[in-house]
């Protein structure tokens, strides 16, 4: 008994998945359409665990909505550029896109995602 208790522990520790960081995000749409209706929105939320791509890492952005003005949109399966150093160990990265299609528009967006775990 104590034999098959140890092979359980042993396999439940080997299948333990290892958490890699995320990074917050926020930011605003470029401006659509024209006139009256000219606006943007804006959005916010938290990346994907970090996926390494050769030296570096990049991070998928699944679902995010932005703000509402009568409708809005979604990012939807956007992957930031790799990790942008900043100093003291930490990084960044640079994120570009469209917003989905509503209300007979897109919104273009770039931006950069927050510094990784700030206080630590």
């Amino acid at each position: 008994m104590q034999r098959k208790k140890a092979k359980i522990i042993k396999r439940t520790r080997s299948c333990k998945k290892v958490q890699r960081h995320v990074h917050e995000f926020e930011g605003s749409t470029k401006l659509a359409e024209e006139g009256d209706d000219r606006h943007n929105h804006r959005f916010a939320g938290v990346t994907g665990q970090a996926i390494r791509v050769g030296k570096s890492h990049v991070h998928e952005i699944d679902l995010t909505n932005t703000d509402f003005l009568d409708h809005f949109h979604k990012l939807k399966k956007i992957v930031t550029g790799p990790a942008i150093a900043v100093g003291n160990g930490k990084h960044v990265h640079f994120v570009t896109g469209q917003t989905t299609l509503n209300d007979g528009h897109v919104h273009p967006f770039k931006f950069a995602t927050l510094i990784q775990a700030p206080l630590v």
